[in-house]
């Protein structure tokens, strides 16, 4: 029997005419999203080709190092949770682990383009499903084109870097606070106790992603307070879900630092330890020689932040409307919608106040070429500002909007998509000319690509089964390209090996590598017994590598170059 409604009214088994409004809309706004996200699917996929096929994939230093250490928890003499490190948080390394055990996948670095790339499509969608609370389709999508088509995030979503990850979550935390909110009112509290606690899960998420995500959380456990201070809903489940909210948030950061004290002997060692940014701006910076812009001045580091923000989400000509654009448009929609749950929005421009306090005081310059010093470095923080930049500058159209309708009521219709191409126009403009982003890892690469590829050549003449006393850390990439499983070394993350190895590195291992002052060169010059100089690998601005050949290597003979 033929069913009379049409095929737009029934969809897998709902008859939607027979929904109320709200759930109609609900339902609509499912399909919209789902929309967005294979598009951003599509272009996700264009740019991993692209990317992959010019070799742009492992320019980042950090994206080698991120698969490093997920490759080491997998693939080493110790593998296992101890080998996370303790700088860096661990959710990005443990989501690369289905894909890093293999060997091909880890030396092109596509292994790093899987989480990243999920962590983009969900972010495009929750973005436009977050601008929906307030606005059209035409308008949410002025956000989208901000977001989704910018350059420099499609490069990084192919790349295990994690700021794709991180906005992601940003993007799903705020708008899970925002429909938490608008269940409370509406005394949904079986929804809303739901809603609170996958927020606290994305939230715990970011919180184990990265430091940002500490200030985020408590800025977010305020915002899912507020509503709760009418007594009479402590009594309901989302009372309960609360509780659990704040026991969540308030774990996760002491789980990691009852990691750090137990595998480091301090629970502060990410902050205070020898890989910290504390201390590697000790050990950078030169005797004498002015700080870095926005040394313990949070004005002037906030202009770096944001210029870097601005610099890489628009076309240069546009760097400073577009900040005057998104606080416009922040500040009509706080007004706007000062009542229909725009709070948690206001989140999104955390970062900004985070990254100029850390710029002054905690160790994190931004380096930016158009400013001194002319140069490139942690560019990349700024695109924490995409979000905000995207949903604000959706705002100020729909104001925009609102005041043109008033004298010219048929142009008012075409300003999103005046809006839509006029980005897509910067977007292609900025891929043109390089994204700022990118430009960073070329910069930053130029000197390490060459040295890292000349060392995995003298990686590759060692016998296959050799065992191999190293420090990984500085150039993991060697270890990535040469193909060398790391369960054949014997590294500084190997904490029962390696202190009785560099007593003695000649009875450790059959090849013995070391660097310039790194600790196994050290130990080679305090005890240089047994071992015989085979090659030595130098680069420009690079230390020298020198491998050694040991007298316990049983294979015997030399090593022939390829």
């Amino acid at each position: 029997m033929n069913n009379p409604r049409p095929r737009s009214q029934r969809r897998r088994g709902i008859d939607v005419s027979e929904l109320s409004p709200a759930e109609q809309e609900k339902f609509a706004l499912r399909g919209e999203t789902f929309v967005v996200a294979w598009s951003t699917l599509l272009l996700a996929l264009l740019a991993l080709s692209y990317c992959y096929s010019h070799q742009l994939l492992l320019l980042y230093g950090d994206a080698v190092a991120h698969m490093h250490i997920a490759r080491r928890i997998i693939d080493s003499i110790e593998p296992g949770f101890r080998q996370m490190g303790s700088v860096w948080l661990p959710l990005p390394h443990l989501l690369l682990l289905p894909f890093i055990w293999r060997m091909g996948w880890w030396q092109t670095g596509i292994a790093g383009a899987f989480p990243s790339m999920a962590a983009y499509v969900l972010g495009s969608a929750g973005l436009y499903r977050l601008a929906r609370q307030w606005l059209s389709p035409q308008l949410s999508l002025v956000a989208v084109a901000l977001f989704a088509l910018n350059p420099g995030l499609l490069y990084m979503q192919s790349t295990a870097m994690n700021e794709p990850l991180f906005l992601c979550e940003m993007i799903w935390a705020v708008l899970l606070l925002v429909e938490y909110r608008r269940e409370l009112e509406a005394d949904d509290h079986a929804r809303a106790s739901r809603l609170l606690t996958l927020c606290g899960v994305v939230l715990v998420g970011a919180v184990f992603t990265r430091y940002d995500g500490w200030i985020f959380a408590a800025f977010a456990w305020v915002i899912a307070l507020l509503p709760m201070l009418r007594r009479d809903r402590w009594q309901t489940r989302t009372g309960g879900a609360f509780v659990l909210f704040t026991l969540m948030l308030a774990v996760a950061p002491l789980l990691w630092m009852g990691y750090c004290a137990k595998q480091f002997g301090d629970p502060l060692d990410f902050m205070r330890g020898p890989y910290s940014a504390k201390a590697i701006d000790a050990r950078t910076s030169k005797p004498g020689a002015p700080h870095y812009p926005g040394w313990h001045s949070m004005p002037v580091a906030e202009l770096y932040f944001l210029k870097a923000a601005e610099l890489g989400a628009v076309i240069a000509q546009c760097a400073n409307l577009l900040l005057v654009l998104a606080l416009t448009g922040t500040a009509a929609a706080a007004w706007k919608w000062r009542k229909a749950g725009i709070l948690p929005a206001l989140l999104l421009w955390v970062p900004a106040p985070f990254y100029a306090y850390s710029i002054a005081y905690g160790y994190v310059p931004i380096f930016i070429p158009l400013w001194w010093p002319h140069s490139f470095y942690n560019v990349r923080y700024g695109m924490e500002m995409l979000p905000v930049f995207a949903l604000a500058l959706a705002f100020f159209v729909a104001w925009l909007a609102g005041v043109v309708k008033k004298r010219w009521p048929v142009v008012a219709p075409y300003l999103p998509w005046a809006f839509i191409a006029l980005l897509i126009a910067s977007n292609i403009t900025l891929a043109k000319k390089t994204p700022l982003v990118l430009g960073e890892a070329i910069a930053n690469s130029r000197s390490r690509v060459p040295y890292e590829a000349a060392y995995a050549r003298g990686l590759a003449v060692l016998p296959a089964n050799a065992t191999i006393l190293a420090y990984t850390s500085e150039h993991p990439g060697a270890y990535q390209q040469a193909g060398i499983p790391l369960k054949h070394t014997i590294n500084e993350s190997d904490y029962y090996e390696w202190t009785p190895a560099l007593k003695n590195p000649a009875a450790a291992a059959d090849y013995v590598i070391t660097t310039d002052n790194d600790p196994v060169a050290k130990a080679v010059a305090a005890h240089p017994q047994g071992l015989t100089l085979m090659n030595i690998v130098c680069s420009t601005d690079q230390p020298c590598v020198r491998i050694y050949q040991s007298n316990r290597h049983a294979a015997g003979g030399s090593i022939t170059q390829k």
